[in-house]
C-alpha cells in the first residue's frame, strides 16, 4: 500500500469505475434495520452498534421525512426491532457518531441554528458529548461554525487525533483536515480551524468527510468516509469509502469505495436528489475477514449490509 502526504485528486467517477472493474467479493446480504416506536418518523445516519452498561446501542437520526429538524435517539433492540431505550438521553441533534477516549465515551453530532447573517437560512456546528456512559453525557465541547464530519480518535500512544472538514476558503465544498493533540483539554475551535487539509485528496468540484475512525494493530487510522458529489441534473450521489491515514507523517493511501446504493435493498427517499445517497454510519470489523456497514440510506431510513473487512489490506 503506497501513502503519501500529498494525493492525485480521485473523482466519484474514477472510484466507482475501479469499485466495478474490481473482482473481488462484492457487497452481499443487504437488511433493512427497523426502528419503531417514534412515530412516523425516519430514522437514518445511525451510527454502528455499541455497548453500553452491557447492552447493545445504536444512536439514530430521528426526523419527519419533510422536515430537517432531527433529534438523536439511542435504541435498544427488542424482538428484532430497534426502541428508544428509556433511561438514554434525546439529543437536538443531526447524525450521530461516538468514540471512546480516556475511558470515556464520546458522543457527537451535528446542531442546527438560525444563521447569525442570513435571514430565514440555518448554520450547523458539531457538538461533542462525553461521560462513562449514555446516562451521564455531559456537552463538552464544540467545533466551528459551518462544519460537519468532525471526528476524534485515540491514538496508539494515547495522544488524540481530530479529523476536521472545513467548508468555504478554506475546504471549498468540503475536504478533510488531520491535527493531533495530547489530549481533550486541547480540543478548541482554533485548533480545528488550523488543522491542515490533507492536499489533493478531492477534486473541488467534488466533496467528502470523514464518518468513523478506526485504529488499526499498527497504528494507522483506517477511515471510514464519503465522497459525494452533483450530477449534471442536481442530483447527489454519496458513496461510503475508506483510507488509511498514517497519524505522525499525515501520509495517506488512495480512496476506494466499499458499497453503492444499488447493492443495498430498494426503498423510499426523502426527496427525488437523494435516491443514490448512502452515508457512512459505521463499520463492526468481524474475525471472519468480513465487516457489517451501517448507512443511512437515500435519507430516509437505515441499512447494513456485509463487506469484505476494507481496513485488512491496510494492517499487512
Amino acid at each position: 500500500m503506497r501513502m503519501k502526504t500529498k494525493g492525485n485528486s480521485q473523482t466519484c467517477e474514477q472510484l466507482l469505475a475501479e469499485f466495478n472493474n474490481n473482482n473481488a467479493q462484492k457487497p452481499f446480504n443487504p437488511e433493512k434495520i427497523i426502528f419503531s416506536k417514534v412515530g412516523n418518523h425516519d430514522v437514518y445516519n445511525i451510527s454502528a452498534p455499541f455497548e453500553d452498561e452491557n447492552e447493545l446501542v445504536i444512536a439514530g437520526r430521528v426526523e419527519a421525512r419533510e422536515s430537517e429538524h432531527s433529534k438523536v435517539y439511542f435504541f435498544v433492540e427488542q424482538d428484532g426491532e430497534w426502541v428508544p431505550r428509556e433511561t438514554a438521553p434525546v439529543l437536538d441533534l443531526q447524525d450521530p457518531f461516538f468514540s471512546r477516549i480516556g475511558g470515556e465515551l464520546i458522543v457527537g453530532g451535528v446542531q442546527i441554528f438560525p444563521h447569525p447573517t442570513l435571514v430565514g437560512q440555518l448554520s450547523w456546528r458539531t457538538v461533542f458529548y462525553k461521560g462513562k456512559t449514555l446516562s451521564k453525557l455531559q456537552k463538552f465541547a464544540k467545533g466551528p461554525e459551518g462544519m460537519k464530519d468532525l471526528r476524534l480518535i485515540e491514538l496508539k500512544d494515547g495522544t488524540v487525533g481530530i479529523l476536521t472538514r472545513p467548508q468555504g476558503q478554506k475546504g471549498g465544498k468540503g475536504k478533510i483536515g488531520w491535527i493531533t493533540i495530547s489530549s481533550l483539554d486541547e480540543l478548541s475551535v482554533d485548533i480545528i480551524n488550523n488543522a491542515p487539509l490533507l492536499e489533493n485528496q478531492f477534486i473541488d468540484e467534488e466533496w467528502g468527510g470523514a464518518n468513523e475512525p478506526h485504529l488499526l494493530t499498527n497504528g494507522l487510522v483506517g477511515i471510514l468516509g464519503h465522497i459525494a458529489s452533483f450530477d449534471d441534473k442536481g442530483n447527489r450521489h454519496y458513496y461510503p469509502m475508506v483510507f488509511a491515514l498514517n497519524p505522525e507523517t499525515s501520509a495517506f493511501s488512495k480512496m476506494k469505495l466499499i458499497a453503492t446504493r444499488n447493492q443495498f435493498l430498494p426503498g423510499p427517499s426523502k426527496r427525488p436528489d437523494l435516491v443514490d445517497v448512502v452515508f457512512s454510519g459505521g463499520l463492526i470489523r468481524k474475525s471472519d475477514g468480513s465487516a457489517d456497514l451501517y448507512a443511512g440510506i437515500s435519507d430516509a431510513e437505515a441499512q447494513k449490509i456485509i463487506i469484505m473487512d476494507p481496513f485488512l489490506s491496510y494492517e499487512q
